[in-house]
């Protein structure tokens, strides 16, 4: 195509808000779990655009799927509905605990929605008194106004003007913190059941199966914002099934469309119906191209072969993980479930974990932090095991780097 620009990082600094601080390399073509920027240098990928390829890059699968359904329909409004997004639901609600689903396009979106319908049912149900909602210090849920104020990192939301009110935070795995907020005002409780921003920390069982029955005791929905766990990433296609713990609202999203945008929330036929017609919505939710990805990537990522294979995934990235520190002692632990793992930094790396990123970087290797002291990993479920041998072969060296440079 003779009209297209040449475009490198500094056209970033040119042209888009200084929102983001993007790499020094722009990746252009993806395959699995390798990614190749605009000089032809060839990463591998165990971020995941931060849990979302669940595939890798271009699975042939999601690709069909996409050029198969950008031949017949992308987009129709919610005048009508649309087949794509009709089986997808069905899939969705045969495989969980939720009768219903609403489809948007991203995980604040859900958890918005999420929100939305939680205080609308306690409105119809008990009456406006019953309008708190509690979520945890640390928490992440998205960055709409509503969202960002229910996560639990103020310097997210400080700085915007009033925040929407009734939101108090408690502190996570400690349930005692919860029970001095919560009462029979509360409407919903809202929380990762593994914090992903927060630190790759994992509710424990106890902290969990307390917020459930806390939640039953004083009638308030329990949401799980399951955007960064769900759909395969723990091993479970949610991880609610991993603790046998069931929330009354779901928010899912990143994996879901396996690199095309889409979220959704899945409820019950009891709680969904208070999100009478006209209440909320959305433009482009449920369009069929999104859903017609989305229903290809539950096709693979719902099978006993690819969930089972997250396991054996989880054991080699741990082993790699502790062969490293045993060389080099830089993490304290190594914590999270499935494929989402946090390697925390130890008092002698405290605060250090965007220098192990930007080492990995330099070597060929993408992965994430976790706050100030997590290296985050959250490969592709299906990574090859060549792939995870060569690229912690690569965070070695990162590693080593950052040690050296002491």
């Amino acid at each position: 195509m003779s009209n297209m620009l040449h475009v490198n990082r500094a056209t970033f600094d040119e042209v888009m808000l200084p929102n983001y601080a993007p790499q020094s390399v722009v990746p252009v073509k993806g395959d699995g779990s390798h990614v190749w920027d605009q000089d032809g240098r060839e990463y591998i990928d165990f971020s995941g655009g931060i849990a979302v390829n669940c595939l890798g890059h271009c699975h042939p699968a999601l690709v069909q799927a996409i050029q198969e359904q950008s031949q017949k329909l992308w987009h129709v409004s919610n005048v009508w509905t649309n087949e794509p997004a009709l089986r997808l639901a069905k899939k969705l609600v045969a495989s969980t605990f939720a009768d219903k689903v609403f489809f948007c396009n991203s995980g604040a979106e859900a958890n918005e929605a999420a929100l939305k319908l939680a205080r609308r049912y306690a409105l119809e149900k008990y009456g406006e008194q019953k309008n708190q909602i509690i979520s945890f210090n640390q928490s992440f849920h998205g960055r709409t106004f509503f969202t960002v104020t229910a996560g639990g990192q103020a310097a997210y939301s400080d700085g915007f003007g009033p925040k929407p009110g009734a939101i108090d935070h408690a502190t996570y795995n400690d349930l005692a913190s919860l029970e001095a907020l919560i009462s029979d005002n509360t409407c919903a409780v809202i929380m990762e059941p593994m914090l992903g921003e927060g630190g790759v920390t994992p509710a424990t069982d106890a902290f969990i199966k307390g917020v459930r029955a806390l939640c039953d005791k004083h009638n308030a929905l329990l949401i799980f914002d399951e955007v960064q766990t769900g759909f395969g990433r723990s091993g479970h296609l949610y991880m609610y099934q991993a603790y046998g713990v069931t929330p009354d609202i779901l928010s899912t999203a990143k994996s879901l469309g396996g690199g095309f945008p889409i979220g959704g929330i899945l409820t019950t036929d009891e709680i969904g119906q208070h999100l009478k017609f006209g209440t909320h919505g959305t433009t482009y939710g449920g369009n069929p191209l999104a859903c017609a990805v989305a229903e290809a990537a539950f096709d693979i990522v719902n099978t006993a072969e690819v969930l089972q294979g997250i396991e054996t995934r989880e054991r080699l990235f741990r082993d790699k993980l502790q062969q490293i520190n045993q060389k080099y002692d830089v993490f304290s632990e190594i914590r999270g479930k499935g494929l989402l793992l946090g390697a925390v930094m130890n008092q002698a790396h405290e605060g250090r974990a965007k220098e192990f990123i930007a080492a990995s970087v330099e070597q060929g290797l993408m992965c994430l932090v976790a706050g100030p002291n997590v290296v985050r990993f959250a490969p592709s479920l299906i990574v090859e095991p060549q792939d995870i041998e060569e690229g912690f072969l690569r965070f070695d060296k990162a590693v080593a780097r950052v040690v050296a440079g002491d």
